[in-house]
């Protein structure tokens, strides 16, 4: 009995801890390049750009998931959620479904603005395309992660409760807001993360998440949002000459240096 509870508890932590794996290294390897062949035919002459996702813009999205899925391999950090269960039990915090709205508000205010006349930095369509890829990058790593993890949720109603999605899609959108409007405006473009706070506070309070599920869905959001601004360009270009004659190519990408090695996948696109 004991050794079959063992073997259990085991394949457990091997799955979450595959999965930290995972995430962690799909964090931390999308370092790209992007290389961009235009030929001038009257003047015979090439112009090539080579496009980086900057790893700085990685390091508060990789941290945030980091802090939170890493409980799964440090039972001490596990106690942390525990200890934060039973603060929020003591004050008797009131609940609230407030949560399931605060996590769009970010999105909805850069439109409102928009429509107010202060302009963010995509027009209508650019920037619904780019909130469009985010939330398709944060579904595709939470929607899997939640049904291969299997954590339960404190309340006990579910086993979806690492990452919170409520967090991610909250932290995604407010970094959409920041992304457009940290040129223009820098006070405006900060003013989505009061309302993803919210979200993810009262994901706590509400009891349906521990403290290290909102943080990987935090990093989460944001990671995606990186990403969505990263690749937007990319897929502008390409559908752009969707009506010339073009051969595109991906192909792994190493590069070595004197003091550092990077890979990737490098993306050309010939016109």
């Amino acid at each position: 009995m004991q050794h079959s509870k063992f073997v259990y508890h085991m394949r457990h932590f091997i799955k979450r801890f595959t999965l930290l794996i995972i995430l962690l290294k799909f964090s931390l390897r999308i370092y790209a390049q992007d290389s961009l062949y235009l030929q001038n035919v009257a003047q015979k002459d090439s112009l090539i750009r080579i496009d980086y996702l900057d790893y700085k813009k990685l390091v508060i999205p990789v941290s945030l998931i980091s802090a939170g899925a890493i409980s799964f391999a440090i039972p001490a950090i596990k106690k942390i959620d525990i200890s934060v269960r039973r603060e929020v039990k003591e004050h008797e915090l009131s609940n609230s479904k407030l949560d399931n709205y605060t996590q769009f508000i970010p999105a909805a205010m850069v439109y409102g603005l928009n429509i107010a006349g202060i302009k963010g930095k995509h027009n209508f369509k650019d920037r619904t395309i780019i909130l469009a890829i985010s939330q398709t990058f944060t579904s595709a790593i939470v929607i899997p992660s939640k049904l291969l993890i299997n954590e339960e949720r404190p309340d006990n109603s579910n086993n979806l409760s690492f990452p919170s999605g409520h967090a991610a899609i909250a932290f995604s959108t407010a970094h959409f807001m920041f992304n457009e409007y940290r040129d223009s405006n820098y006070w405006i473009s900060l003013s989505g993360y009061p309302f993803a706070v919210f979200t993810s506070i009262y994901r706590i309070i509400n009891n349906k998440h521990w403290a290290t599920d909102v943080l990987a869905g935090a990093g989460i959001g944001i990671l995606s949002t990186e990403l969505a601004y990263w690749l937007y360009p990319k897929l502008t270009i390409l559908f752009k000459g969707k009506n010339k004659k073009t051969l595109s190519m991906i192909s792994p990408y190493f590069q070595k240096s004197y003091q550092q090695k990077s890979f990737g996948l490098n993306y050309q696109l010939f016109f």
